[in-house]
């Protein structure tokens, strides 16, 4: 089992960055990809960035050029630092580790760009 907790959401204006976080526990030698995802209301989850256990990154166009993800294997976090926000970026922001043959989830944490 991997255990996943994110933080740093919150409320900002377009235009602005923030920062997410999140801490990963439990049998974390099983992860091979740490992704965020993104669900906005009456939307389906979204995939927003990957990053592999060499640091190979991923983004779809969407997001590609203001979101940037990066991984501590010392202190077993992966962050998502998010420039630019637009409107269209508010979501729940979801932590997720891939092994071989499951998914881990986090809880979520919101993040909302106001106009």
């Amino acid at each position: 089992q991997v255990q996943l907790v994110e933080s740093g959401g919150g409320l900002v204006q377009a235009g602005a960055s923030l920062g997410l976080s999140c801490a990963a526990s439990g049998n974390i030698d099983i992860v091979i990809y740490m992704r965020w995802y993104r669900q906005a209301p009456g939307q389906q989850r979204e995939l927003v960035a990957t990053i592999d256990t060499h640091g190979t990154t991923n983004y779809p166009n969407s997001v590609k050029g203001r979101f940037t993800i990066t991984r501590d294997d010392v202190k077993n976090t992966v962050s998502l630092q998010m420039n630019s926000l637009k409107p269209d970026d508010t979501a729940v922001y979801y932590c997720n580790a891939r092994s071989r043959d499951r998914n881990f989830w986090g809880q979520g944490t919101q993040v909302t760009v106001s106009s």
